[in-house]
Order: structure tokens, then sequence, then C-alpha cells
């Protein structure tokens, strides 16, 4: 036994050594603090309970009653995920071994990421765990190796810098500048030289030599322009000539000299209610609108919030050499606030704790003492309209209640928390639950619907982000030398090319125009499409419908449907001049195989028998 012990931790950050009824008769490890954090992973303690107090999911009981050997992945609630390997040996024992994962994204084997997940990743710390903000991601690698202009929007504080800076780590630009503007905190009567920059003799103070500004500085590189909102109208105005034209003009020359760029802006305000006040310009706003990016809120991320502790909690453990750790309530707890300052706010409660503790772990206790948990409670009753029986109206709000609590932070156990009630309680409670919603409200045809919007919704947003990435003018171009070959044709179809290519699952990507006798005919697609240009398409209802609706101006998705081609799935979005004339629009092909596997994938995922 010691020799296996010994060979398994030359592998392994920590052994488990249980009976087979769980209790644990051995630990021991190479140091990994994740397992000296809890009482419960010590001699005498429960293989249950160290899930309970250490991971989102639990498998001991599953593992044991198959008794044969599993590996599989584990997410700790303060961070890092563990690989876990479960060993049956004699008399019924059992060996856990765990191994830390050092890697900042999820495995794109678990089914989290698309296909552009592993071919780019920032290389610098950018901490992604939760299915929005793979989202964002992807979107951002979309655009990493495009010059489109990106619009980062979020609330204050949820890391619009650091994407814009994940975009450049990225893509081809990474070896230019990156070069911040923070458009708000530069006074107004020097917004424009700082931007533009000016030559000798410009104003009173320019000095001699001139200076150059931030988009000269940006050449080749990226400009990210933080708080874009905060620009004055005449700034606006210049910003719109270098984004349409490529080119700037110090201030008090005559001579202008072109820039390569990227822009990435950003905002944490509504632009599209600034252009309805007469605040910001309208054609600026569509020229910054190409590709809008939108970080959710700390609040609506919770699955990563206890891998941003440990993040920071690394961070500033060496930056003031010291040792702290979280306790697991104490990470439960941070799930549970509500974050009004998002990631920024937790780095600095994390820096705060790190600095204040006097004691070398954070437990329940510290995290109150400078977080407000208990806000305004709230004045105005419940209103009910009509007479209940007493428990029925109990049971109605107690099942509202779970339903808020799984849908915020998605873990049987923060809901527990955050409802004041006990794990198992909460779980028999939301069993119940959701074999009521199940027996009650979903026939196989509303099962089959409600995974088929789902996968919809996914197709939709490829479309749309694609169409943000094809520039209209070039479509123009292209449409106005439809008969001898242009550079724009070639360009374009490298274009959907690269898309088709880089999203994996896409058969055919294509752009589609209509005559004024309402005719679909094909523009330009990628290499492999059927399809000549300017030829007509003729297709089934179900799908020249959802064409139709695209030049409307509404994004949309085929139902499945059979042409001369195949049977296919297809996603359109409209493609959008500066001045919102909708000028073609784009197609995604889907097949029919690829859409009964991705079916039967989530299927699988959510336990949705149909």
């Amino acid at each position: 036994m010691d020799h296996f012990t010994s060979a398994l931790l030359s592998i392994y950050d920590q052994l488990i050594v249980t009976d087979k009824n769980g209790t644990i008769l051995k630990s021991t490890g190479t140091g990994n603090t994740l397992f000296q954090t809890v009482k419960s992973a010590n001699v005498g303690g429960s293989i249950k309970d160290v899930e309970q107090d250490l991971f989102s999911t639990s498998f001991a009981e599953e593992i044991m009653g198959k008794n044969e050997k599993r590996s599989f992945m584990q997410s700790s609630w303060q961070g890092p995920e563990l690989l876990l390997t479960a060993y049956p040996i004699e008399s019924g024992a059992w060996v856990w071994a765990y191994k830390e994962i050092k890697d900042s994204y999820p495995d794109a084997s678990r089914g989290q990421s698309g296909p552009l997940l592993e071919s780019k990743k920032p290389s610098f710390p950018f901490v992604i765990r939760s299915k929005p903000m793979l989202d964002v991601l992807h979107k951002m690698q979309m655009v990493c190796d495009v010059s489109a202009t990106v619009l980062l929007l979020g609330e204050s504080g949820v890391g619009k810098e650091i994407a814009a800076r994940a975009i450049h780590n990225m893509g081809n630009r990474s070896d230019g500048p990156f070069i911040p503007v923070n458009c708000g905190a530069i006074p107004e009567n020097l917004i424009e030289s700082e931007l533009f920059g000016y030559v000798e003799g410009a104003f009173t103070s320019a000095r001699k030599e001139g200076a150059k500004g931030k988009f000269t500085l940006a050449h080749k590189g990226i400009l990210f322009l933080d708080e874009v909102g905060e620009l004055p109208l005449n700034v606006q105005v210049k910003l719109l000539r270098v984004l349409q034209e490529r080119v700037v003009t110090p201030i008090g020359s005559t001579t202008s000299h072109p820039v390569d760029i990227q822009v990435i802006a950003a905002t944490n305000k509504s632009l599209e209610k600034m252009v309805k006040k007469g605040e910001f310009r309208e054609d600026l706003y569509y020229r910054l609108h190409v590709v809008p990016i939108h970080l959710p809120p700390l609040r609506n991320r919770v699955d990563e919030i206890p891998h941003l502790v440990q993040f920071f909690l690394q961070k500033y453990n060496t930056l003031y050499n010291r040792k702290v750790t979280f306790t697991p309530d104490a990470i439960d707890l941070l799930c549970i606030y509500q974050w009004p300052g998002n990631v920024r706010e937790l780095e600095n409660t994390v820096e705060r704790l790190v600095i204040t503790s006097g004691i070398p772990e954070v437990d329940v206790a510290l995290v109150k003492e400078v977080l407000p948990f208990k806000g305004p409670k709230p004045t105005s009753l419940p209103v009910i309209d009509f007479l209940m029986p007493l428990q029925e109206a109990v049971d109605l709000v107690e099942e509202q209640l779970i339903n808020m609590a799984m849908e915020q932070y998605k873990s049987l156990k923060l809901a527990a928390k955050v409802l004041e009630v006990s794990q198992p309680t909460m779980s028999r409670k939301y069993k119940k639950l959701r074999n009521k919603i199940e027996e009650a409200s979903f026939s196989p045809v509303d099962k089959r619907a409600i995974l088929e919007e789902q996968i919809n919704q996914r197709l939709r947003s490829i479309a749309v982000v694609t169409a943000a990435i094809i520039p209209a003018e070039e479509v123009i171009s292209l449409q106005k030398n439809m008969n001898r070959p242009t550079s724009y044709s070639q360009k374009l179809k490298q274009k959907l090319t690269m898309i088709q290519e880089k999203e994996g699952v896409i058969e055919w990507v294509f752009i589609f125009i209509m005559t004024e006798d309402g005719r679909l005919i094909h523009l330009v697609a990628d290499k492999g499409f059927v399809i000549e240009p300017g030829e007509e398409y003729m297709g089934p209802p179900e799908m020249v419908n959802v064409a139709y609706q695209a030049f409307n101006g509404k994004a949309g998705v085929t139902p499945i449907y059979e042409d001369r081609y195949g049977e296919w799935k297809t996603s359109f979005a409209p493609i959008i001049d500066d001045d919102g004339n909708i000028v073609a629009i784009v197609g995604c092909d889907y097949s029919k195989a690829y859409f009964n596997s991705e079916m039967q994938r989530l299927r699988k995922q959510l336990n949705i028998h149909v």
C-alpha cells in the first residue's frame, strides 16, 4: 500500500483513502492548500463532506455504487480545477487522487467552448469560467484578426479594458502598440490634442516640436477609447472622420497622414439613448457599433467568482508576501453577494482582506466585516388579488424563491445558503419542483421546441456577428461590378472562407442580395459554395421567408428544410450600411446531421428525454 501511495503522490497532489462507506482512513498530500482549508478532509471525516465543502458537484456516492475506477474533472469553489481519479482497492476501500490543473480556461472537450477557443486564447491571465463569458470570448476571437471597430458594453468594473487587451493579445496586431485613452479623464480643452496631436505653434502652450496624438501612436496596433460616451460633440465629428477615412490631421496642420489601427471603444452608458437626446452623434454611434460585445455583470456569472477570488488571492499574496487562504464558507458568501462594483469591487475586497486579515484564514466573519450584506428591506407588502388556501400560497412563494435562487446561482449549495436552508432540504425541494414542472408542463413536442430554440439562439448569434464584420461598402462595390471579377469579390470570398473554416460546423457562408421583384441572388460565398455568383436561388418557402425577414432587418433561423442541395438549417442576418440601410444578407448553412447531433448533446447535458 505504501509503494502504491508513493507512486500516486509522484503524479497527484492529494490522496485520500476511505473505507467502503466513505469514512476517511488516511489523508496525505504534497502541500496543496485547497485541502488544508477544510476539516472534513482529515482522518475521520467523510469523502461526501469533502466534496460538499470543496466542489460544486458531488460524485462520490455514484462512484462507490458502481465500484469501478473513474477519472473526471472537479470544479472547486475556491478557483482551481482538479483531476480526480477514484480507485477501488481491497476490502471495499477506495483511494481518491486529486491533481490541480493550472489553466484559466474550461476544457473544450467538455462541451463548453466553440471551435475557436482552442486556437486563440489570451496569453496573459484572463479568467473565463462561465457560459456568458465564453460567448464573449468567442466574439472576441472572431474580431481579433480583422480591423473591424469593436464596441465593448457593460457596467462599470466588468473588465472592458481587460477584454480590449485580450483582443490585442490574441490578434494579428499583438506586436503593435496598445494605446488606452480614458475619454472621461481628459479635460475637454485637451482631448482633441491628446487624440490627434498638434504641430509647432498650434496654440499658445504648444511644445516647439509639436506632439503625436494617440491615433498616431497606435499605428499598426489598437487604440482603446474607454468611456467614449464622454467625448464632446465637436471631438466626435473629427473622430468620425478618422474612423471613416483612417487619416489624422494634427491640430494646426493642413497635412493629413494615414493610420493603420483598430479602434476598440467602451462605455457603461446607453449610446442609443444618448443619440436620442442629442448627446451623441448618430453617425458616430453606427460607426462604433460595428461589432458590439456586451460583458455581463458579475452577478450574472456567479460561477466565475471562486476562480476570480483565487486569481486575486494569488496576486496579492505574492505582492504583499502573505499566505492568506479563504474558507469554503467565505467563498460561498462572496458568491451570493450582488457585487454592484463588479470585478473591480471583488478585486478590491480580496486585496483588502489579504492586507487586513490578522489570521492566515479568511472566514465568514471577516467577509461580513467588509461587505454590506443587509440591504434595505422592502416597505410594501406583496399584493395577492384573490383568496387561496394558506398552504398553497406558501408553496407558491417557496417555488418562486427556489426558481429565482437557482436561476441566479446555478448551484444547490449557493441557493441553499442564500435562502438559509440546509443543502439536503434545498436538494429535496428543488427535485420535487423539477418533477412537478416536467410532469405538468412539458410534452415531448414542448421539450423538443425548447431544445431547438437553444440551438437557434446560438446559430442566430453567429449570423449576426458574421454580418457585423462584413464591410457594407465592400458589398455595395461588389454589387456594382457583379459582371466582372474585382478585388472586393476576392477579399469577401477569403473572409467568408475564413469564417467557415474557423467555425468548423458551418457548411457554407454566403451573401445574398434581393432584386426589386423579390428574387434572391447569390453575390459571393466561401470557396466551397455550390451556387455561382449572380445565380438566383430558388428554395422552399420556409427558407425564403426567413431570408425575406432578414431583408426587413430581423435576424432569424429556418426550420429544417430540404432543397436540391440537401437538408439544412440556415441562419440569416442583415448587412447594414452607415446610413442604416440593409444592403444584403449573410446566411450560414448547417447540415441536418449537425443539428441532430446538437439536439442529442443538449438532451444528454440537460437530462431531458424527448
